[in-house]
């Protein structure tokens, strides 16, 4: 369990370090920044391993896309840190010292359950360096639907920055994926951890001794989940429900209500407003907690 432990230091190192360092300068700008090289360092820890390189086909697909997917990350938000100049999440927090550490706390918390797939797969070929198995067939389309969750955040990703930099024009993002997805990035975040997720499933064959710990990096997609559905102000619930009155009390708020309508939250889908309601709410996340409901004066 080297591979856990590793993690588990390099983690608590890098997370109270960067929060001493944000404390005492009073800024939030590299929050996310640490964030991203805290999973890229846990990745190229794995590889520095005696002989670890020399092991099977899963661990290094794993690994790249692994790093693939946190390299863009962490240069998707350390532009994003440059182009806001501040994040509103800190305001009336960076001065205080025990809730700023709670924040920093829960980043770490947040890097080290969504790297337990790849730590099951480190794990697994520190045990059984020079018996390299093959990928099975749920090896391979899991590590095709890892790819898929990377290529759909990069592109949502992208194609939401041009139409920012392009002036908003038509008050909301409606261009490439966004037309059938409301949120086609979480949904490519969401993906990827599920299938990084089926893919570590291989390492269990290859070292049973790691079945309990498999298990427990099940907690990496759903945590994904917890935190892009429910967790209120990140995700779909800072963006929808109040998050909508920017459009419902703007000149577009007509067009977005219909767009609303024919577009999945989440799963990107053609014909989404065809679907019935419950197979919409129970299948697609179309939450009653995602609705806008404005303030009633007086009320």
């Amino acid at each position: 369990m080297e591979a856990f432990a590793r993690a588990g230091i390099l983690t608590a190192n890098m997370q109270l370090g960067g929060f001493i360092f944000a404390y005492l300068l009073q800024t939030e700008t590299f929050y996310d920044i640490f964030g991203g090289l805290n999973f890229l360092g846990i990745a190229l820890l794995g590889l520095k391993q005696d002989g670890i390189l020399a092991s099977s086909d899963r661990f290094r697909t794993m690994s790249v896309l692994f790093i693939a997917s946190r390299l863009w990350l962490l240069m998707f938000l350390a532009w994003r840190a440059h182009h806001r100049k501040g994040d509103t999440r800190f305001d009336g927090v960076k001065d205080k010292f025990g809730m700023f550490l709670v924040y920093w706390l829960v980043q770490a918390l947040w890097c080290f359950i969504i790297s337990l797939p790849l730590l099951v797969v480190q794990s697994a070929e520190e045990l059984s360096i020079g018996q390299p198995s093959k990928m099975s067939w749920i090896d391979h389309v899991s590590a095709v639907g890892f790819a898929t969750g990377i290529a759909f955040e990069i592109i949502a990703d992208i194609q939401k920055a041009r139409w920012v930099a392009a002036g908003r024009q038509g008050g909301f993002c409606r261009l490439g994926l966004w037309k059938y997805s409301r949120h086609p990035n979480y949904f490519g975040e969401m993906l990827m951890w599920w299938c990084a997720w089926t893919l570590s499933h291989g390492a269990v064959t290859q070292s049973p001794d790691l079945w309990w710990t498999w298990v427990t990096a099940s907690s990496s997609p759903i945590f994904t989940m917890y935190i892009l559905l429910i967790i209120e102000g990140t995700g779909i619930s800072h963006a929808e429900g109040g998050g909508l009155k920017r459009y419902y009390e703007s000149d577009f708020a007509s067009h977005y209500d219909e767009y609303r309508r024919k577009t999945s939250p989440l799963i990107p889908w053609v014909g989404y407003e065809y679907l019935p309601s419950f197979v919409q709410k129970f299948f697609f996340f179309e939450w009653d907690r995602y609705k806008y409901r404005p303030k009633v004066k007086g009320g």
